[in-house]
């Protein structure tokens, strides 16, 4: 199921500037990392923008927010989005079962988390990015439904 909805956390992002202060976006980021490092799923699912979502995609974000929880991360930030990133923002994307998709609110900026992981078998790293939106004057992860 992950592969179905890949495309989405990648392909989708938005058209608005972000209104939020600095104070804002840094008590974001801080909120995550601390439930992400302290494995706190439902202070991670807390950050889900869901009014509106499908089922199977809250399922995946859900799990995606999870993954690797408790782990240290090596860096975590939000960024403005590209170019590239807006004009892909408009399309409605297929997801399972041929139905389309979109966010359910437009994002203003991408979370970006690095991690490096370190056992016997020696290390690896990752990069993975999250869209965030701005909804009732908090910063939150939108989950996508339906294409109207």
């Amino acid at each position: 199921m992950a592969k179905r909805w890949g495309w989405l956390v990648a392909g989708l992002l938005p058209l608005v500037a972000l209104a939020a202060t600095p104070a804002q976006e840094k008590a974001f980021v801080d909120a995550y990392k601390q439930a992400y490092e302290s494995k706190d799923a439902k202070g991670l699912h807390a950050l889900l923008y869901t009014k509106g979502a499908d089922p199977q995609a809250l399922e995946f974000y859900k799990m995606m927010t999870t993954d690797g929880m408790g782990g240290k991360l090596g860096s975590i930030a939000l960024e403005p989005l590209s170019a590239d990133d807006k004009s892909k923002a408009m399309a409605a994307m297929p997801g399972p079962g041929g139905k389309s998709f979109r966010l359910t609110l437009a994002p203003v900026k991408k979370l970006v988390i690095k991690r490096t992981t370190k056992d016997a078998s020696g290390s690896s790293s990752s990069t993975s990015q999250v869209f965030v939106a701005e909804a009732d004057g908090k910063l939150v992860i939108p989950v996508p439904g339906p294409a109207k």
